[in-house]
């Protein structure tokens, strides 16, 4: 059970990893991975100590479980509200309510009130099993973690490739997916963060979707893209955030150039 420290650490984190997943869930394709990565990025960044993520700080757990659970539910929204499915699950769930004669969209809770509460009472029940099933095993999934990593790594990677190879029956799809392998393993070593690289893969193909269907709405005319409050507004909150990392990461190098110059003045 977390002790009154950990709940203390804790209780700022999961609000953070909750406002994540809020965000995050509704996006098309982001799903509770994407979620949960980012969350956990976004704490070691404010963490006043990143160096101790990866050893089981209670704040790299909290986060990405927070936001792990927030995008399951608001992953509702789009999938209620427009009939757009986010994740795979809520394509299957899109599927059944269809097989049934229900088809979301902007009236769903408006003709299908009392299923609307049902499952949104569904969500409370579900989270209060989750802890009853959950605490009483917490020994056994702890000793899923003493399997020797010599033996669960190349179990894990042979069903990787298992799974790779029966897509299509095809060797090149393995060798594929080992050429990437190789790419990931140099991108951990230099510590790029694994969060905006799946951001990036899993939004790369929506935002160039929707430029080519931008362009030929507006006929070809570039300019048009900045015209507009909204897009204005929006343009300039990414810019704003791409000008804020760069001007954190140069603070970073600063700060350590200072305090490395002191040490060798002290010297």
């Amino acid at each position: 059970m977390p002790t009154r420290q950990d709940l203390k650490d804790s209780a700022v984190p999961v609000l953070r990893g909750t406002a994540v997943g809020s965000i995050a869930g509704p996006l098309p394709g982001a799903g509770l991975a994407l979620a949960a990565f980012f969350a956990y990025a976004l704490e070691k960044r404010f963490s006043s100590n990143p160096e101790k993520f990866g050893t089981g700080v209670v704040e790299g757990i909290a986060a990405p479980e927070a936001a792990n659970n927030a995008a399951a539910q608001t992953a509702f929204i789009p999938t209620f509200a427009l009939g757009i499915p986010g994740t795979t699950t809520m394509a299957i769930m899109l599927g059944a309510l269809m097989m049934h004669g229900i088809v979301p969209g902007p009236q769903f809770v408006r003709e299908n009130f009392d299923m609307f509460w049902a499952i949104v009472a569904s969500f409370w029940i579900g989270n209060v099993i989750l802890l009853m099933l959950n605490i009483p095993f917490i020994g056994l999934w702890v000793s899923l973690l003493k399997i020797p990593y010599v033996l669960l790594y190349p179990a894990v990677v042979c069903l990787i490739c298992i799974g790779v190879y029966s897509i299509q029956y095809s060797m090149f799809d393995v060798l594929l997916l080992l050429g990437f392998g190789l790419l990931g393993y140099a991108l951990r070593v230099f510590r790029f963060e694994a969060a905006p690289l799946l951001m990036g893969f899993v939004l790369g193909p929506l935002l160039e979707e929707n430029f080519r269907r931008a362009m030929l709405l507006a006929r070809g005319d570039f300019p048009t893209l900045f015209s507009g409050t909204i897009n204005t507004v929006m343009l300039s909150l990414a810019g704003v955030a791409f000008a804020w990392a760069i001007w954190a990461r140069l603070r970073v190098r600063w700060a350590k150039k200072t305090a490395s110059s002191i040490v060798a003045d002290e010297a």
